[in-house]
């Protein structure tokens, strides 16, 4: 596989747990470097179309978003994020992977928005991918505010914690 960026291919196989089957650019690194979201190219190498154009590889965000998507997180995110401001992300996202396709390309395309899917939410993953990437995604925006609130919420239990110790001790 020939990559495409400065990361050596281990790393993001190593994330992902296999190796891609696709051309990708890292596009997010984390503060030490790692990568945190790939962008794919729209074809897999065999011609395989992959709607998945954000995808998101850094193990500690995966774990957090996959924890607000246990949480009721993606029927949360599509109740309050607007069906048209959803809809145009959507059609940004997927005109946008069009657009990669190489010139005269006449086989399977890629479908549907983020993550592959025509209409509301699919995965909180693929929108926050997005979004960590650039992206104007009103689901990732709102998954980026939910896990800030998460962290907040932690640190203070931290901290309320921390200030009972010792209390009522004898």
């Amino acid at each position: 596989m020939e990559l495409t960026d400065e990361h050596p291919a281990r790393s993001v196989a190593d994330l992902l747990g296999r190796e891609p089957q696709g051309r990708y650019e890292v596009v997010v690194t984390d503060e030490a470097g790692a990568p945190v979201v790939i962008r794919n190219e729209p074809l897999l190498d065999d011609g395989t179309p992959m709607p998945t154009r954000y995808w998101l590889v850094g193990a500690a965000e995966r774990l957090a978003v996959g924890r607000l998507e246990a949480a009721g997180g993606v029927r949360r995110a599509e109740a309050e994020v607007g069906p048209d401001a959803l809809a145009a992300a959507h059609a940004t996202y997927a005109a946008e992977r069009d657009a990669a396709l190489p010139p005269g390309h006449d086989g399977p395309r890629p479908f549907g928005g983020v993550g592959g899917t025509r209409q509301g939410v699919k995965c909180l993953h693929a929108h926050y991918a997005w979004f960590l990437a650039g992206g104007d995604d009103p689901v990732g925006r709102w998954v980026a505010d939910h896990l800030a609130e998460g962290v907040d919420a932690q640190e203070e239990a931290d901290e309320d914690a921390d200030d009972g110790e010792g209390e009522g001790a004898p």
